[in-house]
């Protein structure tokens, strides 16, 4: 080790040593980092990165050789062979590329190191040629001990340096890598002067085609500096662009490509870096606003998804244009918002918030000279009174939000642990649903239909009822939403249209059965199937079955309702429209579609006598369904006064508590016979002969 430093001291020219020094260091940096890059990419570009990784670790290690040469310190001129000194530059590209290339073969420990190996070898013979290149009229003495500690050294520490930046990650892998190359070049380098012993000797003469020091110094610092710098600068420009691509790439993956705010996953990590930071915050906690733009898909359908997807850019632009300090908003899809606020500690702080953003929302939108209304929905959570973690806030905001739609009148809701004990509980009714119809815990109710002027009866609506084992009679008003929610109410309305006609089939011919079929329903193709099949398994005459939907089930894809309408009618059955008057388009629906019946909705019926608009709206359907020839229906009659003023308006059919509330197959069965009796006794009295009088 004391020669290896005294041969560096007191037999080379400092400043040339410094100058191999900054030579091997920029360079193996430059190396190492394009190694890595090797190893990382695939095809085409992974050979790329090998032929420059291969030029820059040879162009290395032959100028440090050459510059520290120069730096030798000998009483003679000296000179270099051109020949032998570009044979020594080429053997040291291609044995490091050689190396590179195998290293590159497998993610494999052997492989990665004897890769390594084989550059230390290649660093070795290219310092042994090069100094063969090395002309000075004296004899060089070799130490054998040097020369194989020499070639030791430099294959140890370049496999090392392949080994480590293989497995080594980050900038910690790179410098280190390039550090123990640095040591196995200079260790050669070094080394093996020390076991150099020049002996002079007059009879030797310097060849004649040789190269002089100026030149030689000229030669490799200018070739190799320019080399260096040319691919030091094409590697930061591909790393500059893949960091421009990394951030590229990383807001894409946190923002909504088509409105450019936050998507969910990046308010999934915003919520837990203010969630992780809330305990040590003494301004209070934050809220959590879940905002659902109102009949979305309405403008989807009337206006085409373009203009759908402009809206959605306008009220992303709106709400971030409205965010002050510690607010943030993001869509987390569809027509669905949700907006943060931190340092909130109540409603009432986080109210004029959500009053702030729905006032924006609800603003008109100018489209090719149309107003396009807009309203939302806002449901909100606060943390920590309504939870601490991401999932939690966010279930709690969205129950929030869809309680307004239950709410008439309310547009923004904070989260009460009620909504949560409501959610559990249309779960539950969820689970015991799914099982419902094969335990026979459905059936179907009755509820009569009746003439106005006779007050005889016309035929049954079928209501669907749940006798839960546990809790006993269930309202439909409770279970068919969750129905709908769930996709259920294809299964239960399936059973309910098989069920009714078998029981219909058993009634005399003059009694029908009406069934009503949810928006759901109406959207499947397979409706006008399930009809059939339910005529062909019961033998019900189709003109006996009559198929009531609401404006709601038409709204939505009305060329789609149309069209399974039509089908219906194919069949045979009879198609009513119901709930009547209830929509903001049934006048236009009701001239759109054939409909063989109008329902007068029971709301209507509820105020009839007090309320002159009541009176009004049916008086004015009732015209209108005789204009038309259809027949009307009026639903919810509970009173005397009731019928008898629909009587002198000149609706034709009734269906109400007065005649009687929906019952079992039992109950109608007996209501069939009583009408039966009701008909037999005005036959005998139409009958009857009445004696002439004197």
């Amino acid at each position: 080790m004391i020669s290896v430093i005294s041969c560096i001291v007191f037999e080379h020219d400092f400043a040339f040593v410094l100058m191999a020094a900054l030579v091997c260091v920029c360079g193996c940096l430059l190396t190492t980092n394009l190694y890595v890059r090797l190893r990382s990419s695939v095809g085409a570009r992974q050979y790329l990165w090998l032929f420059l990784a291969g030029l820059v670790g040879g162009a290395t290690v032959w100028t440090t050789h050459f510059v520290a040469m120069l730096g030798y310190v000998v009483p003679f001129d000296r000179t270099f062979e051109p020949m032998l000194t570009l044979v020594s530059l080429t053997t040291a590209i291609v044995t490091a590329s050689f190396g590179f290339w195998i290293t590159s073969l497998m993610n494999n420990r052997f492989f990665i190191g004897f890769g390594g190996m084989v550059i230390g070898m290649g660093i070795a013979v290219m310092h042994y040629l090069g100094m063969a290149a090395y002309q000075i009229p004296a004899l060089l003495d070799w130490d054998e001990t040097y020369v194989v500690a020499s070639v030791f050294l430099a294959a140890a520490f370049a496999a090392a340096a392949t080994l480590t930046g293989a497995e080594v990650e980050g900038r910690k892998g790179v410098v280190l890598s390039s550090l123990l190359m640095v040591l196995g070049i200079v260790g050669l380098h070094f080394t093996g002067m020390t076991g150099l012993t020049v002996l002079p000797f007059r009879g030797l003469d310097v060849p004649l085609q040789t190269i002089s020091d100026q030149f030689m110094l000229f030669s490799v610092v200018g070739v190799t500096g320019i080399v260096l710098a040319s691919v030091a600068a094409a590697f930061l420009i591909e790393s500059q662009g893949m960091e421009e691509a990394s951030l590229t790439y990383k807001h894409l993956a946190l923002h909504d490509p088509l409105t450019g705010v936050p998507n969910r996953f990046h308010l999934r990590e915003r919520l837990n870096e203010e969630l992780r930071q809330l305990t040590g915050r003494s301004s209070g906690g934050l809220g959590v606003i879940a905002i659902n733009l109102n009949r979305f898909k309405d403008i989807n359908d009337l206006h085409g998804h373009a203009v759908g997807d402009m809206v959605l850019r306008e009220v992303a632009k709106r709400l971030s244009g409205v965010l002050g300090p510690g607010e943030y908003v993001a869509r987390i899809g569809g027509d669905e918002f949700v907006a943060i606020k931190v340092g909130v500690r109540s409603a009432d702080e986080l109210e004029p918030f959500g009053e702030r953003l729905k006032v924006e929302v609800n603003r008109p939108i100018l489209w090719d000279h149309n107003r396009i209304s807009l309203t939302c929905s806002l449901g909100a959570a606060l943390a920590p009174h309504h939870g601490r973690e991401v999932e939690e806030l966010l279930v709690r905001a969205n129950l929030a939000v869809e309680a307004c739609g239950k709410q008439a009148g309310e547009d923004f809701i904070i989260f009460s642990s009620k909504m949560e004990e409501e959610s559990r509980h249309r779960a539950a009714i969820a689970i015991d649903l799914r099982s419902a119809a094969q335990n026979g815990q459905l059936e179907l109710h009755y509820q009569p239909q009746n003439e106005t002027a006779t007050r005889g009866l016309q035929g049954f609506e079928a209501l669907v009822r749940w006798r839960h084992p546990e809790h006993g009679l269930i309202s439909p008003v409770e279970f068919i939403p969750v129905a709908e929610e769930t996709g259920l109410i294809l299964e239960i309305g399936r059973w309910v249209l098989n069920t009714a006609c078998m029981t219909a089939a058993k009634w005399p011919d003059r009694f029908s059965v009406a069934v009503n079929v949810s928006a759901f329903q109406l959207a499947q193709d397979t409706l006008p199937l399930q009809v059939a099949s339910a005529l062909a398994k019961s033998g019900l005459a189709p003109s006996r079955l009559e198929i009531e939907i609401t404006e709601s089930g038409v709204i939505t894809d009305q060329a789609h309702a149309l069209e399974i309408v039509m089908a219906l009618k194919e069949l045979g059955v009879s198609v009513a429209m119901d709930d009547f008057g209830t929509g903001y388009s049934s006048l236009s629906t009701l001239q759109s579609f054939p409909f063989d019946k109008i329902k007068i909705d029971r709301e209507f019926v509820k105020s009839l006598g007090d309320s002159q608009q009541s009176s009004a709206i049916i008086r004015s359907t009732i015209l209108l369904g005789a204009s038309l020839g259809i027949p009307v229906l009026a639903e919810g009659v509970e009173t005397e006064e009731q019928l008898a003023i629909l009587k002198m308006e000149g609706c034709k059919a009734v269906q109400g508590y007065l005649f009687g509330r929906p019952q079992p197959e039992a109950e109608a069965e007996r209501l069939i016979d009583l009408d039966g009796q009701r008909l037999q006794g005005n036959q005998v009295t139409s009958n009857r002969v009445v004696p002439l009088r004197a």
